[in-house]
């Protein structure tokens, strides 16, 4: 099922592979999600698949998740092909298209075959998915096509595991059902010889050996989209008077709420996702991150009361940083004329914390970018100066607004290029991954600590690195953990006998 675990069982089986000595390659045919990536040739592609090629010590490609859906709304989503935009479909629409992408999706395969040792495919929900099952691409259909074995993976942690993995199994067709070799539970808390007769029972009724319980592991990498466990409600830190409060505004149609993940290095600050104005609370700084649908998040955000306490609490002092849909919040007024996001001709007006204005166009951006604050002043203004990498996607260009030189007088160029501004305490750019260097984070949060009138000292104390650098120390640690709980002999086994046919 979805939210099992798959995309970090995957990047753990990559690194092995790579501390084997074997080039190897992540895949996902298909993917759903709002966290995508640009590559280095400006093509899109999900993040799930960038973290997995980092943990096999390879370039991100487009080859590795052909098609990428990005949902717009409840039923319809952006189709993304070979890391370009095809156009926005309805579910329906395009389901009854989508065995037409099945060419893109062998190319891909086969290129990426070309090139290296082992493959690790990584499906999409549960592969026993009845009503979607008959134009299946991307779970047992793929399997299929690329004649690949397969690892069905059950999370306990939600409870039910054995139902989960035994009642999949009996709704696969029995050619479906062979190319399932092992199966693997997930997030295990607690001593495994309890698990041994429930295990028993599984290979029995099954009749596939079990050949993982991994532990439940806390890992700073990232997840995917809506069922990630970082949009949850987190309880507050037990050092509350030494803990700083950063709130994250948890946006509808959120994207690429990864670029926050970085924080979590500091075990003094407290990131939380909010979604109503009592959750949001006295934060010591909010973000406004990347939205799928900026007019209809900003719309939600004024009917449900937070975009008055956001401007409250800016007004108090709070600094404010709007990422990508977010940056576009703060300004004056975001227009629609193409109607991109389906508000044909409209225009809303918005935040008024930056004097700046957004056009949304059908062109989207894609690039990868990198430079240094050029100025900041405020609570943030040791960062002018401090170098930045990441990446530019979104549809809409942000200007200055033609206003009297006293609404503009204050306001400097915080990213470069056109990419950000910024007034006082209140910071925007189109810089994903803005987070992502040591330098940018320290001086965010060094300056936090010192506003609250707290010793920034408590803050040094956390080791913090570079965001890249800290993922390579997580692969490795993800690896340990694949290596004493899953039966690589078993895996090794399993490429050996398809190898073979």
């Amino acid at each position: 099922m979805s939210g099992a675990g798959k995309s970090l069982i995957t990047a753990g089986l990559l690194r092995v592979f790579k501390q084997d000595g074997y080039r190897a390659a992540p895949f996902k045919s298909q993917n759903m999600a709002l966290n995508s990536y640009i590559t280095s040739e400006g093509l899109e592609m999900g993040r799930a698949q960038v973290m997995q090629a980092e943990a096999a010590g390879i370039e991100p490609s487009v080859l590795m998740n052909p098609i990428l859906l990005k949902p717009t709304s409840n039923v319809g989503s952006q189709v993304i092909v070979n890391g370009e935009v095809r156009g926005n479909m309805q579910a329906r629409e395009y389901f009854a298209h989508k065995k037409e992408l099945i060419p893109d999706i062998m190319r891909a395969f086969k290129a990426l075959s070309d090139e290296y040792d082992i493959i690790v495919i990584e499906g999409a929900g549960s592969p026993a998915e009845i009503n979607l099952k008959e134009n299946d691409i991307v779970n047992m259909g793929l399997a299929e096509l690329v004649d690949a074995p397969v690892l069905l993976v059950g999370d306990i942690d939600r409870g039910g595991v054995f139902a989960q993995l035994l009642g999949t199994l009996m709704l696969l067709e029995p050619c479906e059902r062979d190319r399932v070799k092992g199966l693997v539970i997930n997030k295990f808390r607690g001593d495994k010889t309890i698990l041994d007769p429930g295990i028993d029972m599984l290979t029995e009724k099954g009749g596939i050996p079990t050949v993982g319980v991994i532990p439940y592991t806390r890992l700073i990498l990232e997840d995917e989209d809506s069922l990630s466990e970082r949009l949850e409600k987190k309880q507050p830190s037990k050092q509350l008077l030494s803990a700083i409060d950063i709130a994250v505004i948890k946006l509808p149609r959120i994207s690429n709420f990864t670029d926050f993940d970085p924080f979590e290095q500091y075990s003094l600050v407290d990131l939380k996702y909010v979604s109503s104005v009592h959750e949001l609370g006295s934060p010591d700084l909010i973000i406004i991150p990347g939205s799928k649908n900026t007019i209809g998040d900003l719309k939600w955000m004024r009917q449900n009361g937070l975009e008055a306490a956001v401007l409250k609490a800016a007004s108090e002092g709070c600094p404010v940083i709007g990422i990508c849909g977010g940056y576009q919040m703060l300004g004056d007024k975001i227009t629609d004329p193409d109607g991109v996001e389906g508000y044909a001709g409209a225009s809303i007006k918005g935040l008024g914390l930056l004097p700046v204005k957004t056009v949304l166009a059908a062109e989207k951006t894609m690039t990868q970018i990198s430079g240094k604050v050029e100025h900041a002043d405020g609570i943030f203004k040791e960062l002018t100066g401090t170098s930045f990498e990441g990446y530019e996607i979104h549809m809409g260009v942000t200007v200055l607004c033609d206003t009297d030189k006293k609404q503009t007088e204050h306001v400097s160029v915080f990213t470069p290029g056109g990419t950000g501004f910024a007034k006082g305490s209140v910071y925007g750019t189109y810089v994903h991954g803005f987070f992502d260097k040591a330098k940018i984070l320290e001086g965010i949060v060094r300056s936090l600590a010192v506003h609250k009138g707290i010793s920034a000292n408590a803050y040094t104390a956390d080791a913090v690195l570079d965001y890249r650098s800290l993922r390579e120390r997580e692969y490795d640690r993800l690896a340990a953990v694949i290596r004493e709980y899953m039966d690589m002999d078993a895996v090794y086994g399993m490429l050996k006998e398809a190898k073979v046919q």
